[in-house]
């Protein structure tokens, strides 16, 4: 099952492709071959043939929003909202990545994590710290897995934060290091690379204007190297104390985007270049005003949406009838740890029933395909990659799933003791369904990236 082309999260249905007997052959060089009826399979002497019985074939999952940092902060209890939860929980947290011993055994199980929840591809938010994200990088690449990471870029921030806060021009100097030697480190050429480099100012409140103006700066001169920008916007909203209010009332902006957008100066003048554009995601943007949602699809940046960590941290739920109608790309995000799982199918679950229950005639039951395309195809458009995976397509690069039910029994029994629609197509929504919602870690048998089956005990 997949979803195949290159439709509009709206299309999704209509582009779902669902293959019960079938077959995916994969070049020498991990690309896809065919992707069909196993019967007409064009099988040539000395292919292997591997078969997986009643398994599904998923593309590989697509995490556009997760923190390497919180990788054991899951559930952490910080006793409020998001800057409480950061005060009390996270910044002391992250701030032990400065042991070197403590962030190789972070990055080894932040990874493993990954392979185990079939997230072949994921944007990562960073740590402060250089040794740490070498590490990240190091297992990263070990594993096969594909990365865009960037280190936590800070110059301001409260009592617990000051581990990880850096002078104006260390901010910079580290940030042009990373990327110079990570950005495409595995092959040379960021169009092939599976290590890819982004900056990433944790969020507004967190740097100051010259931070701003001297990250406009670098990202004018790596922009066209294929690096990324990666924050947080618009994510609480609570009145006089919530992040965006501090964001209007400190920096004297009418918007919050308008911080990224070079705007940052009071009265939203131009202080600086722009951080927008095809590269760019941002994670939550629960609380966005249609004029943000309209610049945000003009210069094509994408929204991390992360309904799991919303729930767990009272931010509320992004509108999706308005942000979809604005043209925005959204795909998913864990946002692991204020995110409680690591499976993007268990986020795309949380995201129908955060959907189904906004009030009124915002309320939207989305679509089985619509669930599978914001976890996979919308993720790798997100990174800017639909060429090369996210789905089937003949040509693209073979990132999938190994799904067997019978590893986690209540998902079998689920799968073949519903009740499914007389017609087909019904009957095909219904068993998507079923198995996004009822999946969890032990059905995932294997995980392949560029057709290359990945081994969690290697790393």
């Amino acid at each position: 099952m997949h979803i195949a082309g290159s439709p509009s999260v709206t299309d999704a249905d209509t582009a779902l492709v669902d293959i019960p007997d079938g077959a995916l052959a994969v070049t020498a060089d991990g690309r896809i071959d065919y992707c069909g009826p196993y019967g007409e399979l064009p099988a040539q002497p000395g292919d292997t043939v591997v078969d997986h019985g009643e398994a599904f074939l998923l593309p590989g999952f697509v995490d556009t929003h997760v923190h390497f940092p919180q990788t054991y902060e899951l559930n952490a209890y910080g006793g409020g909202q998001l800057l409480e939860w950061l005060n009390n929980c996270i910044f002391p947290a992250e701030s032990r990545l400065a042991d070197p011993a403590f962030a190789r055994t972070i990055a080894r199980d932040f990874t493993r994590a990954r392979i185990a929840a079939g997230t072949t591809a994921a944007m990562v938010f960073g740590s402060a710290f250089p040794d740490a994200q070498d590490e990240l990088f190091a297992v990263t690449q070990r594993a096969g897995l594909r990365i865009v990471s960037g280190r936590g870029i800070q110059t301001q921030g409260p009592e617990s934060a000051a581990p990880l806060l850096t002078s104006e021009a260390d901010a910079i100097a580290l940030t042009t290091a990373e990327i110079d030697r990570w950005h495409a480190a595995d092959t040379g050429d960021p169009d092939t690379a599976r290590l890819l480099t982004a900056i990433v100012p944790r969020f507004t409140l967190s740097v100051t204007t010259e931070t701003l103006a001297n990250l406009g700066d670098l990202y004018a001169e790596v922009r066209d190297r294929g690096v990324y920008v990666h924050t947080h916007l618009n994510e609480n909203n609570r009145p006089g104390t919530g992040e965006i209010d501090l964001v209007k009332q400190l920096f004297e902006v009418e918007s919050y985007l308008d911080t990224y957008d070079g705007k940052f100066l009071p009265g939203s003048a131009v202080g600086g270049e722009s951080l927008l554009g095809r590269r760019t995601v941002l994670a939550h943007c629960v609380h966005c005003t249609d004029a943000e949602l309209a610049r945000m699809a003009q210069t094509g940046t994408s929204i991390a949406h992360c309904p799991t960590s919303q729930l767990f941290l009272g931010s509320g739920t992004m509108p999706w009838k308005r942000t979809v109608d604005a043209g925005v790309t959204i795909a998913l995000g864990s946002d692991c740890g204020g995110g409680d799982e690591w499976l993007i199918a268990k986020v795309a679950g949380d995201a129908y029933k955060v959907h189904i229950s906004e009030p009124g005639e915002a309320s939207v039951a989305m679509h089985p395909a619509q669930m599978l395309f914001t976890g996979t195809l919308a993720g790798a458009r997100a990174l800017d990659a639909e060429s090369r995976f996210g789905n089937f397509d003949v040509g693209k690069e073979a990132d999938f799933l190994v799904i067997e039910p019978h590893r986690w029994p209540p998902l079998e029994r689920m799968l073949h003791n519903g009740v499914r629609d007389d017609d087909p197509e019904r009957a095909r929504d219904q068993t998507l369904f079923a198995l996004l919602m009822g999946m969890r870690e032990p059905a995932i048998a294997r995980v392949y990236v560029q057709g290359i089956e990945l081994d969690p005990d290697a790393i």
